[in-house]
């Protein structure tokens, strides 16, 4: 999945195809490398507003943490009544695998990123670029990377996490999130628990 930057990258600077895959790279926005701001780690965000952010529907949601391909890191699904938070990483994810899939990428090519994406540090997503063929996919940490898989032909297209980020953090501005500690607290007061408390003292009185 990683793709070396290798070597002699300067002696073709000045050459038509490097500088056609350049251009393309830039109109594309896939030498994004701004270090966008990042949010609060222990704020979560529940499954609807999960997928408002990520533009998934909750059948996607459901079915990606079932299968444990995005899992949510803030709060996982505690029985009847319990609430996903989702932290904004994995809101992150849920979008960049949502592209993935929206560009015929196979799930088990995602499932190999979703893996990779995870060891990496928050900070260090925001300076990557994925890139595919529709078949593999690549990842790029340097202009030059990208520019070496559009010359070649492999990148036919490509997520610049950076751009993913601030796309996300700009849906998450306008939505509600929640701390882990407050919503922890809260839990006990949701309805489906208190239903559930009533039934026991019913089956134990």
């Amino acid at each position: 999945m990683a793709v070396s930057s290798g070597e002699g990258k300067s002696a073709g600077q000045h050459d038509p195809v490097r500088q056609s895959a350049r251009e393309r790279a830039g109109e594309q926005g896939l030498l994004f490398d701004e270090r966008p701001t990042a949010l609060p780690d222990d704020v979560g965000y529940r499954g609807p507003t999960a997928c408002a952010a990520a533009g998934i529907t909750y059948r996607q949601l459901d079915y990606w943490a079932r299968t444990e391909l995005v899992l949510p890191t803030i709060r996982p699904a505690q029985g009847s009544g319990s609430q996903r938070l989702y932290s904004f990483r994995d809101i992150l994810v849920l979008k960049v695998v949502k592209r993935l899939l929206d560009t015929g990428v196979s799930l088990q090519q995602i499932r190999t990123a979703v893996r990779h994406l995870r060891d990496r540090g928050v900070n260090d997503l925001a300076q990557i670029t994925l890139m595919s063929d529709g078949v593999s996919v690549y990842e790029c940490t340097s202009a030059d990377e990208v520019i070496d898989l559009l010359q070649g032909g492999q990148g036919v297209f490509g997520i610049a996490l950076g751009r993913v980020w601030r796309e996300v953090e700009g849906s998450l501005a306008e939505l509600p999130g929640e701390r882990a500690e407050a919503a922890c607290d809260a839990e006990g007061d949701h309805p489906s628990d208190e239903l559930a408390r009533r039934r026991k003292a019913r089956k134990t009185g």
